[in-house]
């Protein structure tokens, strides 16, 4: 059997993903990205809520719980709780400043936080489309475990933060890391905690970090953590 078909098993099957066409997380998103742009609570205890098949992620209780952000390919809106639109950004690009001051403005934030919780929860599922091309790296050792490695070329179709990324799995066939470019850095995604959620297994933990040109990972600065607390499907 081919790494990808054992990690979508292991994961909870293509049939039960096909199945689902929407998802609902509750989950807190911090780290030096977010505080040094001014937004170290922006993303704390938040609900999102998105499609499994299409790009779309809508977040609530953004800003102490004051407004809403929703992230679509072609349109970053943010609303008040009664549903007023503030602040619209039509045909988003992830080609804006890669400094440190990236997220400063809310509207980016959307757009950053939308691309990577909906890539986050939808992987590996999301290499099983036809328009991805997998191909199996040679293995990593990581500490006392072998991680195997899959090299994904993702469309331009898609909205990712870089169109080449390797994928890392260990001998569950759970995701455990990503590595891809970002906003001027080569950086690794570390997933764990692996929580079953209607039948679809999900990393509830993620920490992204700069990554050293030989593959290790270096611990500080710890640019992004995701926490998911609870998930559902339907």
């Amino acid at each position: 059997m081919a790494l990808l078909d054992e990690v979508i098993d292991a994961n909870g099957g293509i049939a039960r993903w096909n199945s689902l066409s929407r998802f609902t997380l509750h989950l807190s998103v911090g780290g030096t990205l977010f505080s040094s742009a001014g937004h170290a609570r922006e993303f704390k205890d938040v609900i999102a809520e998105g499609s499994t098949r299409a790009q779309s992620v809508r977040f609530t209780g953004i800003t102490g719980g004051e407004q809403s952000g929703s992230f679509q390919p072609d349109a970053i809106t943010i609303e008040s709780v009664d549903g007023e639109v503030l602040q619209t950004w039509n045909n988003p690009s992830l080609a804006f400043d890669a400094g440190p001051q990236a997220l400063a403005d809310e509207l980016h934030l959307i757009f950053f936080c939308g691309v990577t919780i909906w890539n986050y929860l939808t992987t590996p599922f999301l290499l099983a489309r036809p328009d991805v091309v997998v191909e199996e790296l040679p293995p990593w050792q990581e500490g006392v475990e072998t991680w195997r490695r899959l090299r994904a070329q993702l469309p331009p179709t898609l909205v990712t933060f870089a169109g080449e990324q390797i994928f890392y799995f260990d001998e569950n066939a759970l995701q455990r890391r990503t590595d891809h470019d970002l906003l001027g850095m080569t950086v690794a995604h570390s997933s764990w905690a692996h929580e079953s959620f209607g039948g679809v297994l999900v990393p509830t933990l993620r920490r992204s970090q700069t990554r050293q040109p030989d593959g290790t990972v270096n611990a500080r600065p710890v640019l992004m953590d995701v926490e998911i607390f609870d998930a559902s499907f339907e």
